[in-house]
């Protein structure tokens, strides 16, 4: 049986417990059912943004902070990168609280079951990366899934391949890019603010929060909102940092797996025979491509 050291164990527990907020939100985002999803955005891009600089105070990060936007004002193509990734990030978000907000929970989950697959086919594509029959075989029989729930269900599971390809492609670009979380959550905010606040200030035709005493207590939930983005991105980073990548593999499961059971048992959404069969296909890849990472780390490790 492998032990784990301190290190692993911290990494374990941080990176379980990203995982396990995320899989939370959505309880989160039903407080705020009375308010719009563009509202609820904009309000979580901002209050992200002014957490995330308390955050650069507090780790003493805010002179590379600095010294990273500088260096992006003269380096035009790592600039573009990090507003594509933060228009990415802000697409994925957006369509996340609108899922769980009109009760399609069970296919935001789908979407992220599906996302690890999405991230290793852009991995092909982009960075030429290559797949053993194991992890063509799961790729193939998640496709299959897919198509099987379109033809029956009658309708492509688009808000699904939304957030797996938006998180997937956000995923991609980060990968590139060397500052660390807190700094990269922190420009990617900064970098939304200005749109955010503008169409808080000119385009928002009926906002449910104002400064009206009445809509403290949303105004309330929309600032905590900006703290729980940024603490399971921290957790996360922190995490994986101690942690190899197979693990952090099987641990993110634990996200999708949590937002299929609120769907299901405490929000009461229908599964119809078609999403049946669709996590089916799905389970089945993840089972697979599981299997084959874990098999890749053992021939790894006896070299």
């Amino acid at each position: 049986m492998v032990r784990l050291n301190e290190q692993q164990s911290k990494g374990v527990l941080y990176t379980t417990a990203s995982f396990t907020l995320w899989g939370l939100f959505p309880l989160y985002w039903k407080l705020m059912e009375h308010i719009s999803s563009g509202e609820i955005l904009a309000h979580r891009i901002v209050w992200s943004f002014v957490f995330m600089c308390g955050i650069l105070l507090y780790l003493k990060q805010v002179r590379p902070a600095m010294q990273t936007v500088k260096g992006l004002m003269i380096d035009g193509k790592a600039l573009f990168s990090l507003l594509l990734s933060a228009i990415l990030i802000s697409v994925n978000w957006y369509v996340y609280i609108w899922a769980v907000n009109h009760d399609l929970m069970l296919e935001a989950s789908l979407g992220y079951y599906i996302n690890p697959l999405v991230s290793v086919l852009l991995g092909i594509i982009f960075l030429k990366e290559r797949l053993n029959k194991m992890q063509t075989t799961a790729i193939l029989i998640a496709a299959a899934g897919v198509i099987i729930s379109t033809v029956q269900y009658g309708s492509f599971p688009v808000v699904a391949f939304v957030l797996a390809f938006s998180f997937g492609f956000y995923g991609l670009i980060k990968k590139r890019m060397s500052f660390t979380s807190a700094i990269g959550l922190t420009i990617e905010t900064l970098l939304l603010a200005p749109a955010a606040l503008v169409y808080l200030f000119f385009f928002l035709k009926e906002p449910v929060v104002t400064m009206n005493p009445s809509s403290f207590g949303s105004l309330g939930l929309l600032f905590f909102a900006g703290v729980f983005t940024a603490v399971p991105l921290l957790l996360f980073s922190e995490g994986t940092k101690r942690i190899p990548l197979y693990q952090v593999g099987i641990l993110q499961y634990i996200a999708p797996t949590i937002t299929l059971f609120l769907g299901l048992f405490v929000y009461h959404e229908h599964l119809s025979a078609a999403k049946i069969v669709t996590f089916l296909c799905i389970w089945v890849a993840i089972l697979l491509f599981t299997t084959s990472q874990l098999r890749m780390k053992k021939t790894a490790n006896s070299h």
